[in-house]
């Protein structure tokens, strides 16, 4: 659960330390005082999307940290390779030039990994999630979500994109003739010129080395010429073996004296016979060396050959090799295609079938949940004040596709005698504000995510209705952590933390600050959310008789 929020230069946010509880924790304020802020804040500790436009204005960076505990050992810590801890902390900064830093336990992690972990810690139900329902797409991803058809269709779509795979190597190997014969030609034409070059595998490398060697030949030469007499010498001097030589002899006659003398004739002796062989070899380079204008002539040739080559085919002869052996097997698909793509359509059609296998087992899955959500669904609304709602998970058969052959669309009611229509069609703001806290309330018992956040969910409701949504709310704070944003007094009544969001001014700036209310602070702040700036003695009196009904509902 969320046990502390530090916000630094959010908005009108200078400094705040907000603790939750767990149970049902409630934040109030007037319009504009800066409860959105603190849900931004939230959303960008999970890894949603953060804006420079949020920090403070005259501050370098904002800041954003939270405490998690009695937090699982998820999966997530082993595969980021972050420590894991029972007490969590997040931290996320962000900077004017856009630089987002965020860190898990103290480890630097990104913003999209961060996400991977927020999503695990903390459900947030905005203003804006009730739309999601009027897009018949999300239908199916509750659906499931409720079914726990996570492995059904991981098996459906590991057989589906083998259906889409045969699909697509058909497609690929089907044309017109006209095209065919025209593809044919040109790999042909492009096999015989490659082939013809007969080329082998850095071939062109090792021909550019042997034309340097030749272009160079003069230079090479009068250098292991000057190399081979600076060794062995010449008419009129010694070369470095005879001056070694008559080194090691020089100290042969003193060795007797020492035995350091001894070991410095035998080093040299030893260098002699190194520098010895390497006259040798250095004469037999030169020995080899041989110019001959034809050879270098025949080695433009070639090389111009390959040139041209690699501009069509590749950047040297692996690369134009390899585009032949590709050439050469389109070129056997081609004219082969017609006995390929009898085989493949006969893979593709066993492949479809169990394609068809698995999205059918999914569909009956789907619909036998399709008909415990809609009861489950129809209860809650039920606790929620809409007792005459009938709701509907109405099925269509498709071809195969991603999500397998179903659709889904939600059809609803609201009214006795009315007839189902489309949730988008028939649902008010107030309605759907239920019918989404009914939806996440039911997929909550399937949820691992121990934080659900509302923000103003009570958005078109009052009286009655406002009163069972606070209900529900104080229900689901039984066994997770609720934090809700409301204007509500109904909401703010039942919770268990009650916090209050203002906002005022000092040396022309402005400030929001957080401030956990006790009993009497409830008391003036329920008043004021009951009857505005004017708060009575009435007000606060019902203020007083709605707290104590709080402790009856329990």
């Amino acid at each position: 659960m969320l046990s502390l929020l530090h916000i630094e230069n959010i908005a009108v946010i200078e400094q705040a330390d907000i603790s939750f509880d767990k149970g049902f924790n409630v934040l109030t304020g007037e319009t504009g005082a800066g409860k959105s802020i603190v849900i931004d804040a939230i959303s960008a500790i999970l890894g949603q999307r953060a804006y420079r436009d949020m920090i403070r204005t005259g501050a370098n960076k904002a800041s954003v940290r939270a405490v998690f505990t009695r937090v699982p050992m998820l999966s997530w810590f082993a595969e980021n390779g972050v420590e894991y801890d029972e007490e969590t902390v997040i931290q996320r900064d962000i900077f004017m030039d856009g630089k987002n830093v965020c860190r898990v336990n103290g480890a630097l992690v990104t913003v999209a990994i961060l996400h991977k972990l927020g999503v695990q810690l903390i459900n947030i139900h905005g203003q804006h999630d009730s739309a999601t329902l009027f897009d018949e797409e999300n239908h199916l991803r509750f659906l499931d979500a409720f079914a726990d058809n996570g492995d059904l269709r991981a098996d459906y779509q590991e057989k589906f994109a083998a259906v889409s795979a045969f699909r697509r190597e058909i497609d690929r190997m089907t044309m017109d003739e006209g095209e065919k014969l025209r593809r044919m030609e040109t790999l042909k034409y492009q096999v015989a010129e490659i082939e013809k070059a007969d080329l082998k595998s850095g071939e062109d490398e090792e021909l550019e080395q042997r034309r340097k060697l030749l272009q160079n030949s003069e230079k090479l030469s009068q250098g292991l010429e000057e190399a081979a007499e600076a060794l062995l010498g010449g008419d009129e001097n010694d070369g470095a073996a005879a001056l070694l030589a008559q080194a090691a002899y020089s100290l042969s006659r003193i060795a007797r004296y020492s035995d350091d003398y001894t070991a410095f004739q035998e080093r040299l002796t030893d260098l002699k016979y190194q520098v010895q062989d390497i006259a040798d070899e250095v004469r037999d380079s030169l020995d080899e060396l041989c110019y001959s204008a034809d050879e270098l002539e025949r080695i433009e040739s070639r090389l111009d050959v390959i040139h041209r080559l690699r501009r069509k085919y590749g950047a040297d002869c692996h690369e134009i090799l390899a585009y032949l052996d590709k050439a050469q097997k389109e070129l056997d698909e081609i004219e082969f295609a017609d006995d390929r793509v009898e085989q493949l359509k006969k893979k593709l059609a066993k492949q479809e079938k169990e394609a068809w296998d698995a999205a059918l087992l999914l569909r009956k899955n789907r619909q036998e949940q399709g008909q415990i959500l809609a009861d489950k669904i129809l209860s809650e609304l039920a606790q929620l004040d809409m007792p005459r709602v009938q709701f509907q998970c109405r099925f269509r058969e498709t071809e195969l596709g991603a999500e397998g052959a179903d659709g889904v669309a939600f059809y609803l009611s609201a009214n006795a005698g009315e007839d189902l229509k489309p949730l988008s069609k028939v649902a008010s703001g107030g309605e759907l504000a239920r019918i989404m806290l009914s939806m996440k309330n039911v997929l909550a018992e399937k949820d691992a995510v121990d934080t659900l956040i509302f923000d103003e969910v009570d958005t078109g409701v009052s009286g009655r209705a406002a009163q069972r949504i606070a209900e529900k709310l104080r229900s689901l704070a039984k066994h997770k952590q609720v934090l809700c944003v409301t204007h509500l007094p109904q909401l703010a009544a039942l919770a268990d933390t009650h916090m209050l969001i203002a906002k005022s001014e000092r040396d022309g700036r402005t400030f929001t600050t957080v401030t956990p209310l006790d009993k009497q602070g409830r008391v003036n702040e329920l008043a004021r959310i009951i009857g505005g700036t004017n708060i009575t003695e009435i007000t606060r009196k019902s203020a007083e008789e709605m707290l104590l009904a709080r402790k009856e509902i329990g």
